[in-house]
């Protein structure tokens, strides 16, 4: 048995489905109503930015549970929560590693900058998305449209 672990960089893990019966209890009316409010607190309040910032923490800030906030994340986004915080991580993190008002910092102080706790968790992520380490996207010229 040949072990796969050692061949993939970052130590990035295959996502495995999960099946559980509370996802389709939740009511459309409520469903919707949370979809646009986390969407409000990640999106629009870039909370995301904060290392810190939990499914628990928005459940408490939304006045519901976890168990609502993983299901509406997962039929409405597509994802798990911290699939989903870590998208937004990603995406403000690829804009910085190109913008010329951060070239001054660091890979790691941008992955800092955008709520990653570490480095090693911002690489990861970042593979796992782009497919390219972020020294290597930052190296990469931009093309000019």
């Amino acid at each position: 048995m040949t072990d796969n672990t050692k061949n993939t960089p970052y130590n990035i893990r295959e996502k495995k489905e999960k099946n559980a019966a509370y996802r389709s209890l939740i009511r459309a009316e409520l469903a919707d109503e949370l979809y646009d409010r986390i969407l409000n607190i990640i999106v629009l309040e870039k909370r995301y930015r904060d290392k810190n910032f939990s499914a628990k923490e928005l459940a408490k800030e939304l006045e519901t549970n976890t168990r609502y906030i993983s299901a509406v994340v997962n039929s409405r986004f597509n994802t798990n929560f911290s699939c989903l915080i870590n998208e937004y991580r990603i995406k403000e993190a690829m804009h910085r590693l190109r913008d010329k008002r951060y070239a001054n910092m660091t890979i790691e102080e941008i992955g800092l900058s955008v709520g990653f706790a570490n480095r090693q968790s911002f690489y990861a992520s970042f593979y796992r998305m782009m497919k390219e380490t972020p020294n290597d996207y930052r190296k990469k010229p931009t093309v000019k449209k």
